[in-house]
This record gives structure tokens, sequence and C-alpha cells, in this order.
């Protein structure tokens, strides 16, 4: 199971005092920064904060009739959805503050674009809060938000908090909709249990009367595509005939990807005659599944062949197809290939986007060569196009990478100009470099700007701090962080621990080391049992004798993890005139996942053609 309960976390803080010399009184002291942690209740950017804010006034057409609220909310609650549809959530808590301050009072209808927008952003602890306000205002929860909270739990995976709330829709008398059963389907499958998903269709269709449709079916063979088990997939297909419902493009593009991620590109391309044969065209997501399909195997001659033939299939390339190309040829270190896509972008008339240019960033900053990178994220500006949080975290991976951390924390205040909220994988990885440039005061105060701006820390975040206090021989500061752990919800892994005592062990302290690790081992057969022992050193691809000590995360969230002999931001320094004759591979990552990058002994020149508003910038890449 992998967790530790309270209990056993209390335990070993309690104990710290209870069994241990005292080494000396300034290392066992909690330092300001952890006691401001460990005794304040800080709250602000949560939604409780939002809707606990006071007012100088109270609009009198909110006060008579909460239903149907003024103008105002009306107006800003339409001006919330905008922002969800334009992939800007983080904005929409600033208006429901403003909203509140002003002395209005927020509709069910306000209530749930609140609560899609904190879904969207992954705020799943700010979620309880929001359900309580709805019910202290005297408002009562419909289908749709309902249905909301029901989808904020699937998402989060905790699939038994979403049962619960679906009791709670049943109870009080709202009916279960489609909605509700794909929702319900969905988290099923994130928590990685289709088998479950038939059994609550055929319950939901028996005892609610509630009729799925081909989204209920494409949920669950995405689930079974999830697990590899494509012809459990193909299995759904069928059961989906069986109810009367057609199989449409969405249905084959699901086991198109799958066939793709599993290298089975061809097989993927096949299902287009299967599709045409059933009436179901396919379409530009079709055909970039196999371009990027192609790509990510390598297999770069086939992908232009499909290019060409997608004009036969009457589907015109789009930017992510060319994208794919793009980061395909980059791969290569084929400039070409690069070339000859740009190109093809001009004549289709597809303008280079966010990904592209970051697709081209990370190039850079795979090898090192932040300045370019740098340079390449200011043109992107300057062509009027709004980077986002995966090009500022190509940015500060590299910053860190380069071991140039003030300017990876330097980018906190740029995105907050260009109103681009960091996230936890952001202040991580900035954290991540003030540990291994061994500043932790550095580090510390970027993880209190954390806190102070609402982001909270996950469990990479802690072991992050806890290895940097113990690679600093501060130990008594890495055993702190347990607490703060504790106060912030935030569950330490057996592994966890461990970095704790291999802190006091690094400065010969042993006795302090076991003190830690006699608290874990008290409870291993508990750890053991049940689901088996999760071991987090497995499921990141180490060693037992490896311990994951630093956190960068990739693009698509997932962590590089480095072992406690090495250093974590490699500091390697290239120069123009000499990176053409270093072979260097490095790990990078955009939107089509994580692939090694081997950079060969010759120069590779990219053009980057950006066509806007009839001006012609060109960039070239030089390795």
């Amino acid at each position: 199971m992998g967790e530790f309960g309270g209990e056993r976390l209390h335990s070993v803080i309690i104990n710290k005092h209870q069994n241990r010399p005292i080494i000396s009184k300034s290392k066992v002291q909690a330092s300001p920064t952890m006691e401001t942690h460990l005794h304040e209740k800080v709250h602000l950017g949560t939604v409780s904060a939002v809707v606990s804010s006071r007012t100088h006034s109270r609009c009198n057409i909110c006060l008579q009739n909460k239903h149907n609220s003024c103008q105002t909310v009306r107006s800003r609650t339409k001006q919330m959805k905008i922002l969800i549809e334009k992939k800007k959530p983080h904005q929409v808590q600033s208006i429901m503050k403003d909203l509140i301050e002003e002395g209005h009072t927020p509709t069910l209808v306000t209530y749930t674009t609140v609560l899609a927008a904190l879904t969207l952003q992954k705020r799943f602890n700010s979620i309880p809060s929001l359900l309580s306000k709805v019910e202290s205002n005297g408002l009562k929860p419909d289908s749709i938000f309902f249905n909301a909270m029901i989808n904020a739990f699937s998402e989060s995976g905790n699939i038994k908090e979403a049962m619960k709330m679906f009791k709670k829709m049943k109870d009080s008398g709202c009916k279960p909709t489609t909605s509700t059963l794909n929702t319900l389907i969905k988290g099923l499958g994130i928590v990685g249990k289709p088998e479950e998903c038939i059994k609550l269709l055929e319950m939901l269709t028996l005892e609610e009367n509630v009729k799925p449709n081909d989204r209920t079916f494409n949920i669950i063979a995405q689930a079974w595509c999830s697990k590899k088990d494509i012809a459990e997939a193909w299995s759904v297909v069928h059961k989906m005939v069986d109810y009367g419902i057609k199989p449409d493009v969405v249905t084959y593009n699901t086991i198109a990807q799958a066939y793709a991620l599993n290298g089975d590109t061809y097989r993927a391309e096949d299902m287009i005659f299967q599709m045409q044969n059933n009436k179901v065209a396919p379409n530009k997501r079709t055909c970039g599944i196999i371009v990027n399909g192609y790509c990510r195997e390598g297999n770069m001659n086939e992908a232009m062949r499909f290019v060409y033939r997608m004009k036969d299939l009457g589907v015109l390339p789009n930017d992510v197809v060319f994208n794919s190309l793009i980061k395909g040829f980059l791969d290569a270190a084929d400039s070409d290939g690069v070339d000859e896509t740009l190109e093809m972008m001009e004549e289709f008339g597809v303008k280079p986007d966010v990904i592209t240019f970051s697709t081209i960033m990370n190039a850079w900053s795979s090898v090192g060569l932040m300045d370019k990178c740098q340079d390449i994220f200011d043109d992107m500006i300057k062509n009027g196009i709004e980077p986002d949080i995966h090009a500022f975290g190509i940015l500060a991976k590299g910053y860190v990478r380069a071991g140039e951390p003030e300017k990876a924390e330097a980018l906190l205040q740029v995105m907050k100009e260009s109103k681009v909220s960091p996230n936890v994988v952001i202040f991580t990885t900035v954290i991540s470099g003030w540990c291994s440039a061994g500043k932790m005061d550095y580090a510390m105060r970027v993880f209190d700007k954390m806190g102070k701006i609402g982001v909270s820390p996950n469990l990479k975040t802690f072991e992050t701090l806890i290895w940097g206090f113990g690679e600093a021989k501060q130990p008594w500061k890495a055993e702190e962080l347990l607490q703060v752990m504790e106060e912030k919800g935030v569950v330490p892994q057996k592994n966890t621990v461990e970095l704790v005592a291999e802190a006091w062990r690094a400065i010969g302290v042993t006795d302090e080391a076991k003190r830690i690790m006699d608290h874990v081992e008290e409870d291993d057969d508990n750890f053991n049992e049940d689901d088996g022992e999760y071991d987090d050193t497995v499921e990141l691809g180490l060693k037992k004798d490896e311990m994951p000590v630093n956190v960068i995360n990739e693009g698509n969230g997932s962590p590089t993890i480095k072992s406690r002999s090495r250093i974590v931001v490699e500091r390697a320094k290239f120069s123009p005139e000499s990176i053409s004759s270093v072979a260097r591979k490095s790990v990078h990552s955009c939107r089509f996942g994580v692939k090694s990058m081997s950079v060969f002994h010759k120069r590779v020149q990219v053009k980057l053609q950006v066509s806007y508003y009839g001006h012609m910038n060109i960039c070239k890449l030089v390795f």
C-alpha cells in the first residue's frame, strides 16, 4: 500500500525527543521557517479563503433571491466559463474572490463552474470545502453539480468518495444520468479497474434505467487500452454493438492509439480499411495518432509516406501532425527532414504554435544551450504566441540542469506577469535546483512562496527538500519536514523516512538513523499486507539500493529520479564551438512523451520559419 498512517508518522516525531540523545540545542530547535509551517494554518489561495472573504457591503438583489442572483453574478459566471474554455482555469478563483468581496452571492451555477476549474487544475483538496459552502449557503445541489463533484473525485482517483457522492446524489432525490454513469466508469478506469466498468454499467442500467451511449463504451475501451489489453478493448467494441450502438471515430482512435503506443503503428494504419468499411471516416486525430506513432518508432520514412497519404483520405495535416514530424526529425538529428516539414507547414498555411516552439526549445535545453533555448522562447512571445506551463517547464528544467537555479526561480515572476500559474512541478524543479546548489535557505524560500500562492507541495517536493538537507549535513531539518508533511496532509512513503535516516547516517549519527528506521520496521508486516508491498523504487525503475533523492518532473509529469550516489543535476556546459564534437544523450520531453535524443558528431541546422502577420523570422538550431 506504500503509505504510513498518521499514527506511525506521529510516533516517529514524538519519539524523536523521548528516545534519542540531544545532539545540541541548536540542531534540534526548529528553524523559523519550519515553525511557520508547524504552527500556522495558512490557507492563502484556497477556495475556503475565497468563499470566506469578508465583505464591506452586500448586494440587495443577491440577498433577496439566492437562486436568481444579480446581473453581475451571471456576467462573472459567464466570464469564468469563457476562461475555462480558453484553458485558463487558474484565473477563475480570482474572479470568484472579487465577486464575494464585492458583496455578491454566488449561485449554484457559479459554484459548479468553480468546481470545474478546480478539477482542471487538479486542486482536489479544495473541493470538499466548496461542497460545504454550497450546503451552508442553503443551496440545493442539482444533478449537474453532483455530476461535477463525482467527476472531480473520479479524476483524482478517489473512486470511494465518488461512489459516496453518487449515493448522496440518489438520497437527495436527483436521478443519475448517463453523464453520472460515464463519470463513475472513468474513475474506475483511472484507478485501473476496467473489469468493474461493465458491472457498474449493468447495475445502473437495471436499477436506475440509465442508458449508456457511445462515450460510455469508449471510456471502457480506453480503460482496457490503458492496461495494454487491446483484446479486451475489442470485446468492449463488440458489446457496444450488442447494445445497438455503432462504434464511432473515437472508438477506433482509442484502439489505434493503443496500437501506436505499443509500437504497432502499422496495425493502427490497417484499421483505416475497417473504419471505411463501417462507414466511419478517419479524422485529423486518427492521422495524428498514426504519424506520431511512426515518429515515436523512429520510422520517419513511414511517417512522411502517411502524411502524403492523408490527401487521399481527404484529411489535411494540422499542427499536431507537423509538430510530431519536427520532434521525430529532431530526435533523429535530421536537419533536412525538419526543413522539409517546416516548408510543408508554410505550404499548407499551418502556423507554428506553442508546441512547435516548445519542441525546438526542448532540443536546445536537452544539450545545455540555454541561451538558444531562451532565444526561441523570446521569439515565440514576439510572434504573439502565449507560452504555456509546458514551455515554462522546459526553461526551468533546462536552467536547473545547467546549474542556474536563480534563472529558474526568476521564471516564477515571468509566469506571474504572463498570467500563467506555476504548478507543483515547476516549483519542485526550482527547489531541486537550489538543493543541488547546496543553498537550502533559497530552496525553503521557494517552498514558502509556493504555499503563499496556494500551490500544495506533493511527496516529491518534500523528498527533494529532505534530500537537500541530507546533502547539506542538516538531518534535523530533514526530519522536521516529516512534521511539516503531516501538517500539509502529505503522507510519507517508506522511502521518504529512509531518506531522513540516511541523512543522519551521512553525518555519522547511526543511533538517530536506527531510531528512525526502527519505527519503519515495526509495521513492516502491515506495510506488506493486502495489496502487496508498494515499493516506489521498483515503480521508478530503480534498484532497491538506489534511493530516489531528487526529482525533476518532465513535461508529461514523469519524474526523473537519480540515485543518491549521483549528483541530481548535470552541470555540463557546452559551447557552440565544442558541442558539435560531443556525443551526448539526455532525456527530454514534450507532448508526445519522453525519448532519448542523441546528438551525433555532426552539426545540425534547423530553420524555424515563422510566418506571422507578414513577418518572417528565421531561427537556426546548431548542435
